[in-house]
């Protein structure tokens, strides 16, 4: 056995497992003893070192921290960490005087950010306190990118995703709205001193079956959801079938519910336990009694003069590790409307592929690891660019641009928290 290495400070962080666990590494029990002690603002400024959404993380984090809890070791139960951090996001009081002041006087660099969501956001974050010029560029009327557009409202509150975007814009970013971007040359003759990417992976999955073509009511599931937040759809059919076991299928069969479904099915390939859902969100879908079918793989669409009829499934028998199947049957199963949410791809169409910009087998730019830069210096993407849209700790991954941009403003080290700025004499009261 290799001696431990007290000198690398993982060895410390991985002894809190549910801090370990989290992506963002967000200090847990310190701030669940905030909130114990009823320092709600405290809690969230503290939360807001990590990640700077606390308020829309506690709605919709995909919890990683939870199953590591120790508690789920003793009690079988994990502390509800996630809900905790929405408890000090509620209940918190006026944090705006406890934002990092913006200085008058600019440092003279300009940076120009792709989109805005949560990564672009918290780019902007960290550089307007240490004096950068921070231009977002983003095709809707609305900030939030697919916090707004692919989490159901119901899920997250218009309330809450406005007054966390709010406190970064306020900083005076210059935000530029229904500005889609189509060219990187474009952006890049604009003379900025670095450049973000942050518009993730907006485009979903198809499925190519007999039968796709020739109807309006099969959906790709994230352009349905961003329909529905924008007020293009309002209703759907009675009988819907979601093809994915994702939790973006759980947010599709959860709103088709809203929108006037009542026979809702979730078709699976796989057994529950290779499901990529989170066990509560399948909790949630199955209390709004959606059906989750197992072992049906899509074989074709029935259409028929433009009018969807159903679809037709083979299904399947599996090995225990589920890597192998044979057909045991087909069956059809009638609907209305046919969401597709079975994953999501990057699309980088408007970036030239001769600006010095290397992409991979995927099509996706190549970046470092540490700093999210691209082959072309100054030129920085979010990383990884395959994740699901909620998970809104990529903004804080999204820092280690910041800090590549600004290295002496922005250490690594963890004693610094947004904008470099310390909370070494303690934490705010609540409204304090």
């Amino acid at each position: 056995m290799k001696p431990t290495d007290v000198q690398n400070p993982d060895y410390y962080h991985k002894v809190v497992d549910c801090q370990w666990a989290c992506p963002a590494h967000t200090n847990v029990p310190e701030y669940i003893r905030l909130i114990a002690q009823g320092e709600y603002t405290g809690a969230y400024m503290l939360n807001r070192e990590s990640n700077v959404f606390p308020g829309i993380l506690g709605r919709t984090c995909d919890r990683p921290c939870e199953p590591a809890c120790r508690r789920e070791r003793l009690d079988g139960k994990p502390v509800a960490i996630c809900r905790l951090k929405r408890v000090a996001a509620d209940l918190r009081g006026d944090v705006a005087h406890l934002m990092p002041k913006i200085p008058e006087k600019k440092n003279g660099k300009r940076i120009a950010c792709i989109g805005a969501g949560p990564a672009s956001l918290t780019v902007a974050n960290d550089l307007m306190p240490l004096g950068y010029q921070v231009t977002i560029f983003e095709k809707q009327n609305r900030p939030g990118g697919l916090m707004r557009s692919n989490i159901p409202a119901f899920r997250l509150p218009d309330r809450v995703l406005s007054e966390e975007i709010g406190l970064i814009l306020d900083m005076g970013v210059d935000i530029r709205f229904n500005t889609p971007i189509e060219s990187m040359k474009e952006v890049l003759a604009g003379g900025y001193d670095a450049i973000f990417v942050g518009s993730g992976a907006p485009r979903g999955k198809e499925l190519d079956l007999p039968g796709r073509a020739g109807t309006e009511r099969i959906h790709i599931g994230i352009d349905w959801l961003e329909s529905i937040a924008f007020g293009h759809i309002s209703s759907v059919g009675e009988r819907v079938l979601i093809i994915g076991v994702g939790n973006t299928a759980m947010d599709c069969c959860r709103s088709s519910r809203r929108l006037g479904g009542k026979d809702i099915k979730v078709m699976a390939r796989r057994p529950r336990q290779f499901f990529k859902a989170s066990a509560w969100e399948l909790e949630d879908a199955e209390e709004e009694q959606v059906d989750i079918l197992i072992n049906h793989a899509p074989k074709r669409f029935i259409v028929e003069n433009g009018v969807v009829k159903g679809m037709e499934f083979e299904q399947l028998a599996w090995d225990a590790e589920a890597k192998r199947s044979e057909i045991t049957g087909t069956v059809f199963l009638p609907a209305d409307d046919v969401i597709l949410a079975i994953g999501q791809e990057n699309a980088f169409p408007w970036i030239e592929r001769d600006l010095g910009i290397e992409f991979d087998k995927w099509d996706t730019p190549v970046v470092d690891p540490k700093t999210f830069q691209s082959t072309r210096p100054g030129v920085f993407l979010r990383w990884r660019l395959r994740l699901r849209p909620e998970e809104h700790y990529l903004g804080r991954r999204a820092r280690a641009s910041s800090r590549h941009i600004d290295s002496q403003s922005l250490p690594g080290d963890p004693g610094y928290g947004q904008a470099g700025i310390r909370h070494e004499s303690g934490h705010p009261k609540n409204g304090n």
